[in-house]
């Protein structure tokens, strides 16, 4: 490749693995490096991440990217980092160790705070100045978990000696060489501390949650100069030039730069996500209000519906129950499955996420019989996905002023699937577009990053690249459609009732 020719290499932090992606000045891969890491599981309903196997995994993919790019560092016009939100980090400012691993996102173990919190009044007024809900799933009692059940914490904490950090946070961190402390809006807005509405970490919610102040992180825009790594880690000082949460970074991939567009991503979990320009929407049915991304100081914010286990329960399907080697051999296996057995899977193995939110949910399969078997559970996963897709955007469009969504991008590894995307729009009733480019987690960080650079154009311009792959059309019958949403909505309730 020409020495001239340069590129922005985005960091995409996953759930199951880190990735270095090279994008060419036409968004096009150049490369993309992958490095998987391990999931502790050290009591029901606990997960977490070891940090520094989460940085070595990032160290290598991107070196990784690079080498297979052929290209020298200094060809790196920027960096752009997205990352699995909500996972929390705590560690010390001085080492750089972090004091426990990293409690992910799909953690509960901090559940019974959360409802006693509920049970005190608190939750109205977290949502009123966060948009989310009281729930394990954000940052707050996570870290408050941590300081108090690590020896020293709370004391080293209190003395200013220990640092928080979503993950986006935690790398800035080790690639700049312990010298940027900092987080973008979106990311911010993700841990149960962050006023969305004023643009700042709240005093009122840092008090109930018994946080310091001095642990957080400086919150910028979403595209910022957020500072340089160091020379040493790639062999060259590139500036870092965007920080955003990976579902937030999947919308500006997918150029829903105007209000009302939607996009869903299938990753571990499922993330629709509506973009509500300036006005931040109350819901009324359980979905979380966010900050989409910030550029100029002006929070775009969104509305979201949250699935805590999507791609997950493909995995299932392959770690737990073997009945696929690979994650694309479950679209075969469903396309085996008898068309007469209803079988219903509810994917709760941490939980209901929106619109129900019930943490201590667990999953459940109805309409089994004798019959069932492998390729049946198999459909029953892939069908969970969809319906519960299904449940977002109802909700979705009751609280976006009952408007009609009439198209949805979708993105991630499951919307490969051909017969998975085509039953979600039989389910949605609605056409389902899928982009020439299914990397758009990992497009949103660069893009945002060679903006910053003015390496990329404005998002106006940016919006005009977005290209269709293959658009997906409804063709179950309404009978058909209803009889199949009515089975899903009764396994729903009897999951709930039972729990």
């Amino acid at each position: 490749m020409a020495k001239s020719k340069k590129y922005i290499l985005s960091i995409d932090q996953g759930t199951t693995s880190s990735r270095g992606v090279l994008f060419d000045s036409n968004y096009q891969i150049a490369s993309i490096g992958q490095k998987e890491f391990t999931q502790f599981f050290p009591n029901s309903g606990w997960v977490e991440h070891d940090p520094e196997e989460i940085w070595q995994s990032t160290l290598e993919s991107c070196n990784e990217a690079i080498s297979k790019a052929k290209i020298s560092p200094d060809q790196i016009a920027s960096i752009g980092i997205t990352n699995q939100r909500e996972t929390t980090v705590v560690w010390d400012k001085e080492t750089g160790k972090p004091i426990y691993n990293a409690i992910v996102w799909q953690d509960r173990r901090t559940s019974e705070e959360c409802q006693n919190l509920r049970e005190l009044g608190h939750e109205s007024v977290v949502t009123k100045k966060t948009g989310l809900l009281l729930d394990p799933y954000f940052c707050a009692t996570k870290i408050a978990w941590i300081l108090d059940n690590v020896p020293d914490a709370r004391d080293k904490a209190n003395d200013g000696m220990l640092v928080f950090g979503t993950i986006d946070s935690f790398l800035l961190w080790r690639l700049s060489g312990k010298k940027v402390h900092s987080t973008d809006a979106t990311n911010a807005s993700r841990t149960l501390l962050y006023n969305i509405h004023e643009g700042c970490w709240d005093e009122e919610l840092l008090s109930l949650f018994n946080i310091p102040k001095s642990m957080l992180p400086k919150v910028c825009d979403s595209a910022a100069e957020f500072g340089y790594t160091d020379k040493n880690i790639f062999g060259a000082q590139l500036p870092i030039s965007s920080l955003i949460g990976d579902q937030h970074s999947a919308l500006v991939g997918q150029a829903c730069f105007e209000p009302g567009m939607a996009k869903s991503t299938y990753g571990t979990g499922c993330f629709a996500l509506i973009n509500t320009g300036e006005m931040a929407v109350t819901s009324s049915n359980k979905l979380l209000t966010t900050i989409a991304f910030q550029l100029d100081n002006k929070p775009c914010y969104a509305l979201e519906g949250s699935i805590f286990v999507a791609g997950a329960a493909v995995q299932w399907l392959r770690d737990n129950l073997k009945f696929i080697k690979t994650a694309d051999q479950s679209e075969k296996l469903a396309l085996q499955a008898d068309p007469n057995q209803d079988v219903y899977l509810v994917p709760a193995f941490v939980g209901l996420g929106a619109p129900y939110w019930d943490p201590d949910c667990r999953g459940a399969l109805y309409g089994l019989t004798r019959n069932t078997g492998a390729a049946e559970i198999t459909k029953a996963a892939l069908e969970s996905v969809c319906y519960q897709t299904s449940d977002l955007l109802v909700a979705i469009e009751k609280d976006w002023q009952n408007n009609k969504i009439n198209i949805i991008r979708v993105d991630g590894g499951m919307a490969a699937s051909d017969w998975t995307m085509q039953m979600l729009s039989d389910l949605l009733n609605m056409p389902v577009d899928r982009p020439r480019n299914l990397e758009t987690t990992a497009l949103g960080a660069a893009y945002l990053a060679g903006m910053q650079v003015g390496f990329y154009p404005s998002p106006q311009d940016f919006a005009k690249s977005w290209n269709s792959d293959k658009r997906f059309i409804s063709e179950m019958s309404d009978d058909v459609r209803q009889k199949k949403l009515a089975g899903w909505k009764d396994a729903v309730k009897r999951t709930l009732s039972s729990n």
